[in-house]
């Protein structure tokens, strides 16, 4: 059974300040990073500034020492309402260092999360998917080959958020070709280092201020200490961490269905046909009760998923519950949106055609709606 959590004040207040945040810092400027694909580095200094980029990291190295789900989801719904793209930008650095943290030594940590803390921080970027690995995270083929003194790394990653901007790289690789999960291990890549390229910009469907490219690895060095974990650990510090991510996507995921309901519903409320709102259809006022339904189910399921973390217990099925259910909540309020508005939701000069196409991101990354679904159903049927 789910503890709840209740927030500290200072907790409370960090959830009010990425609420102002959005509304104020990242709403007027999203339909412009969407334009021109920019990466959005105004918005993220100032959230740097306040607090807001690297909250959830520990406080020794800088960080704000939030460790509760609880209160992280609460905080990350609110940024992904003022938009998607620059409120996943703004929380990236929980991505990059979380394995970092579970896995890292104290100099590791020092020397990789201690720059993405304060005031300018540094930029990293978890690198675990490949052209022929997608959802299956176990078939990695990027090699690291223990050599004398360290690896090297050869191999490619594609769809990597934050590439090209990124100074950090958490790279999973294999150090045993044909074990699968058992050989898979944790590697931080630098800018810089010989051999590492950043390949052209992926222009995408939606979230276009987030850069994502390919990057290639050509006979890369990498001394011992740019291990993180032991040989082998990776796998398992890399789905304890998808577990945790799919819990904070959810809660983004249910603050972009908030943002396209609330749009709707104003709309509807000033929107007149013969001589009425057009809320007094029952076409529109039904569709938007089930917009409802759907998005406040799936924010009780991230929040569940999220107190069984916090709680200690068990909750890679509930992260999945709740992420098929939040990324599926915001394609239909999205979807109702623009049902809502007609003709004018086909226009880029109103928000509903973007949150359209942010939203069809929400189920295929971190794990597709299948494989959520798959991950599910292991759970009524367990294997033998």
């Amino acid at each position: 059974m789910a503890i709840a959590i209740t927030p500290t004040d200072i907790q409370q207040e960090l959830v009010a300040l990425a609420r102002d945040f959005a509304a104020h810092e990242i709403r007027p400027v999203a339909a412009h990073y969407d334009e021109t694909e920019e990466t959005p580095f105004e918005p993220f200094r100032k959230a740097a500034e306040i607090g807001l980029t690297c909250y959830d990291l520990p406080e020794e190295f800088g960080g704000g020492g939030i460790h509760d789900l609880s209160t992280c989801i609460q905080i990350h719904e609110e940024l992904t309402y003022g938009d998607a793209a620059i409120g996943n930008f703004i929380g990236s650095a929980s991505f990059f260092g979380g394995v970092i943290v579970e896995l890292g030594t104290q100099e590791q940590k020092e020397r990789w999360i201690t720059p993405l803390c304060g005031p300018d921080p540094k930029l990293g970027a978890l690198a675990t998917t490949e052209p022929q690995a997608g959802s299956d995270a176990s078939a990695i083929a990027t090699h690291a080959q223990p050599v004398d003194g360290g690896y090297r790394l050869n191999g490619s990653k594609t769809w990597i958020s934050n590439a090209g901007v990124a100074s950090f790289y958490l790279v999973f690789a294999t150090v045993a070709p044909g074990t699968r999960s058992k050989g898979i291990t944790a590697f931080v890549v630098e800018e810089g280092d010989a051999g590492f390229e950043v390949g052209s910009k992926l222009h995408k469907l939606g979230q276009r201020a987030i850069p994502t490219h390919e990057i290639f690895f050509n006979d890369v060095f990498l001394p011992e200490d740019r291990r993180v974990g032991d040989e082998g650990m990776g796998f398992k510090g890399l789905m304890r961490k998808f577990d945790e991510s799919r819990v904070v996507l959810a809660a983004g995921e249910v603050g972009m269905a908030r943002a396209a309901f609330d749009y709707a519903v104003e709309y509807a409320t000033e929107r007149e046909t013969f001589g009425a709102p057009i809320h007094v259809n029952q076409a529109v006022s039904f569709r938007l009760v089930d917009v409802k339904m759907k998005m406040d189910q799936a924010r009780l399921l991230v929040r569940h998923a999220a107190a069984l973390a916090d709680a200690g217990e068990p909750f890679a099925t509930e992260a999945a519950m709740a992420k098929l259910a939040a990324s599926e909540a915001a394609w239909f309020s999205a979807w109702a949106c623009c049902q809502t508005l007609g003709g004018y939701s086909y226009s880029r000069e109103y928000p509903a055609e973007r949150w359209l196409r942010d939203a069809k991101l929400e189920e295929i990354w971190e794990g597709t709606s299948d494989i959520m679904r798959l991950i599910i159903s292991r759970s009524l049927f367990p294997r033998v």
